[in-house]
């Protein structure tokens, strides 16, 4: 059966034709570790793991590499400012190596929680300064680079065209582009290749000029074409990263080898927050944890992730994770039912939800129509264990563990904290709202999290 993804690089949709037969070259734009993933970060994070999972689904191997940026990503992506890392570093008092490992082993507890799969090659950027320098040194000798007091730029007027992802005119944004930038630039969209590193900079590695660190889209570039090769089949990313990042590695692959590194580039939207952007200063952004502490699996962010396409935006509310909540458990006992039933299907009926679901996935990772075949399937009258066999099926894509029960309590709740809920419970009955308040803290500063449902309250470890 065909898959069809929608490619940026040619702004349609395309049946997908690997570079081999059998094999799929992916490479994803993995954290710039200063600081915690979102649930944003997350969501993008969850498209590529469906991705995998469908083209294995569709019987590919999979050779796919994603980045650790522990170096190089400067606070703006207009190549400005210092390095996220230092800056972390500096906020935090930790050395950038601290900073790196800490929040790497964050992201990767939290790619385990989901049921994300960790690519088969994870490369951070401090072990591949040798191939980015190379990469420079080779642009620099096909004339698509440039020193100045300050960095290595590439120069974007050497190209045919730019940009090509985002189509952009940027001759029309000249006028109008920043005037805090290098002085030095032959074009305001030249940007860093390797910068110049102060006397005191904390990173910095020896160079042909002298101390210095890498550019953030060196990176990419360097190591996507160690590991895949100057051409592959897929890159993948957040739709932030379409203006600059993934602009300027296509640059810089056309500017060393002439090509343009990946035949399909897809991106995941945005996730919003109430219908609003996530955002420090409204104090709306939220982690993986923050949902996990309101008492939720969570694989429940997982199966909210599949109530909008991946190419829309997705907005976050605490009402649609609890009806997510709600429908997990719906899921996993309906897949217990069925697993008990002793009636008979037809093969041709299973064939024909199969087939629905295979064209639903295979259309762009089209999950919300995938999950209406799934809800079919549980809501079906005969309870048979040949349809619980189809939903673990199609749990190799949904990735939501649907053989396995909803995470329960590891112990039985002490007497203290039964008391403490039912006091809770009067003062409720009371309208006491502010007693109610006042015990939900006493019970959480106990190691448990109370949660109000429409049932009664729901009472969990806190992670």
């Amino acid at each position: 059966m065909d898959i069809y993804f929608y490619n940026t690089l040619t702004r349609k949709k395309e049946i997908f034709k690997p570079l081999k037969e059998k094999e799929v070259k992916i490479y994803s734009c993995g954290p710039t570790v200063y600081k915690d993933a979102t649930i944003g970060n997350m969501r993008t994070n969850l498209f590529q793991d469906v991705l995998r999972r469908v083209l294995r689904y569709n019987g590919y191997t999979i050779k796919h590499a994603m980045n650790i940026t522990d170096v190089g990503h400067l606070v703006s992506d207009g190549d400005e400012g210092e390095d996220k890392m230092l800056k972390s570093a500096r906020e935090e008092k930790k050395t950038p190596k601290e900073i790196a490992e800490h929040y790497t082993k964050l992201f990767f507890q939290d790619l385990e929680a989901l049921n994300i799969e960790t690519p088969e090659i994870v490369c951070k950027a401090t072990d591949h300064i040798k191939e980015m320098l190379e990469y420079v040194k080779k642009l620099i000798e096909n004339g698509y680079a440039y020193e100045t007091s300050t960095a290595i730029y590439f120069d974007i007027s050497k190209l045919d065209q730019y940009p090509i992802l985002s189509n952009v005119n940027i001759e029309e944004q000249k006028a109008g582009a920043r005037v805090e930038v290098d002085l030095e630039k032959r074009n305001p969209y030249d940007f860093a290749l390797w910068i110049k590193a102060p006397e005191n900079h904390l990173m910095k590695w020896d160079s042909p000029w002298g101390p210095s660190y890498p550019g953030w889209h060196i990176e990419c570039s360097s190591m996507g074409q160690k590991y895949l090769g100057e051409q592959f089949d897929i890159h993948t990313g957040g739709i932030d990263l379409i203006p600059t990042h993934h602009e300027n590695e296509i640059a810089q692959s056309k500017g060393k080898c002439g090509k343009i590194p990946a035949n399909y580039w897809m991106h995941g939207e945005y996730l919003l927050i109430d219908g609003g952007k996530m955002s420090k200063s409204l104090g709306n952004v939220y982690l993986l944890k923050d949902i996990i502490e309101k008492g939720y699996d969570p694989l429940v962010y997982r199966l909210f992730s599949y109530s909008s396409h991946y190419k829309n935006k997705l907005n976050f509310t605490w009402e649609g994770i609890e009806a997510a909540a709600k429908s997990l458990e719906r899921l996993k006992n309906g897949y217990q039912t069925h697993l008990k039933g002793k009636e008979e299907i037809e093969d041709n009926v299973i064939q024909e939800f199969e087939k629905r679901f295979h064209q639903a996935i295979n259309d762009d990772l089209n999950m919300p129509l995938a999950m209406g075949v799934v809800w079919e399937v549980v809501r079906q009258e005969k309870k048979s264990a040949k349809f619980a066999n189809l939903l673990a099926k199609f749990d190799t894509v949904l990735g939501l563990k649907m053989k396995e029960p909803l995470e329960k309590l590891k112990e039985e709740l002490p007497k203290s904290i039964l008391d403490l809920v039912e006091q809770r419970k009067q003062a409720r009955n009371n309208k006491d709202w502010a007693k109610s308040d006042e015990l939900r803290d006493v019970i959480q500063s106990k190691g448990y999290i109370v949660k109000d449902t429409k049932d009664g309250m729901e009472i969990s470890i806190l992670c």
